[in-house]
């Protein structure tokens, strides 16, 4: 299900469900200890910046949360934040970017690397037993369900500020994660919404 700002005002923020708004207004009614786990792929200041609506200041929303938290970040400017370990993400591509990071927060001072194929197009996404959404940072569903594995529980609640396509909330319906997803854009808002619809419910 798809709701908003003004949803969350009368209503206050659901478990499960995705919001279509700015994360920095819908964060203002999220209790940040009801959250176990941040796994997000924000917005980067080289990269797409207009179209993702990338703002100096963008992760301080974080910075209050006292979860452990996993934050993608590009490999070319430094990570704003404090951090407790650098993860490496293998994009399996042998040219251009080759690599991202996963800044890890709040969690194991343990660096490790993480090789899944990157999509981008239906080709790469099949190479790694994915969907390609259209989404051009889309991030393999299979790395998503690594780290939730590893660094979650089973009805944890998982909160992904910058949902785009979905791909969080759709490993957390895998794992039997509780998801809240926030996305500023219509179009993903509702891309997400639909991969939801066609994950099932896991059997055990």
């Amino acid at each position: 299900m798809i709701k908003t700002l003004e949803d969350i005002k009368s209503e206050g923020i659901k478990e499960n469900t995705i919001y279509n708004c700015d994360c920095l207004e819908a964060l203002k009614y999220i209790e940040a200890k009801s959250i176990d786990l941040v796994l997000t792929d924000p917005p980067y200041s080289d990269y797409y910046q207009e179209e993702y609506k990338y703002c100096d200041g963008i992760l301080d929303i974080l910075k209050n949360m006292n979860c452990r938290q996993f934050v993608f970040w590009s490999a070319k400017v430094d990570f704003p934040l404090d951090y407790t370990a650098i993860h490496i993400w293998d994009k399996w591509i042998g040219a251009g970017s080759q690599y991202e990071r996963i800044f890890e927060r709040n969690g194991n001072k343990e660096y490790k690397v993480f090789k899944y194929a990157a999509g981008g197009n239906d080709f790469r996404a099949r190479i790694g037993r994915d969907i390609n959404t259209g989404h051009p940072s889309q991030k393999p569903i299979y790395l998503i369900q690594k780290l939730l594995a590893d660094y979650s529980r089973e009805n944890d609640l998982i909160l992904d500020p910058f949902l785009g396509s979905g791909t969080t909330a759709v490993a957390a319906k895998l794992l039997k994660r509780r998801f809240i997803g926030v996305e500023i854009s219509e179009a993903y808002c509702q891309i997400a919404r639909d991969r939801l619809r066609n994950t099932p419910d896991p059997l055990f």
